[in-house]
């Protein structure tokens, strides 16, 4: 994959808001609305852009309580990760999960309504699979930031 210094104008604008129009866009990295779409769906279909996502308080919703909780396997074997994964990917209540080094094999971040809510998730997730070792949750007080901004390098001209 590979984008240029153009490109990487145009993936700064679009992690800061991701809603201005492509007449916008390109005109704050110097290119017309037409070559600045087409750019955006080469950055989109090469796998560079991932997604257009609106960033949701959870208090907002209804889901005020937000942990971040370590999962450690029973075995590292590559089902038993895989089928975990699958796990992650399928539950609603883990907004994102990372397979990670270090003490735990996974880093979870779960939103839920109430603390019992949160207490049932653990045992449908965690109690009832028998390849989870343990887990430690840790209550987040307050959000501090949030977001899925990358830094960007803009690729140096040779």
């Amino acid at each position: 994959m590979q984008y240029d210094r153009i490109d990487a104008r145009i993936l700064e604008i679009v992690q800061k808001n991701n809603r201005l129009t492509s007449e916008v866009i390109g005109e704050m990295a110097g290119l017309s609305a037409t070559a600045c779409q087409r750019r955006l769906k080469r950055l989109r279909s090469e796998g560079i852009i991932e997604a257009d996502v609106s960033i949701v308080s959870p208090r907002a919703v209804g889901r005020p309580i937000q942990m971040l909780v370590l999962v450690s396997l029973e075995r590292e074997r590559s089902d038993i990760i895989d089928k975990f994964k699958k796990a992650i990917k399928s539950s609603v209540d883990a907004v994102n999960g990372f397979y990670v080094t270090g003490d735990a094999d996974f880093v979870l971040y779960i939103t839920a309504r109430t603390m019992e809510d949160y207490e049932q998730f653990t045992r449908r997730f965690f109690y009832e699979n028998s390849d989870i070792k343990g887990f430690k949750t840790m209550v987040i007080m307050d959000r501090v930031k949030t977001g899925f901004a990358i830094p960007i390098e803009s690729p140096s001209e040779d």
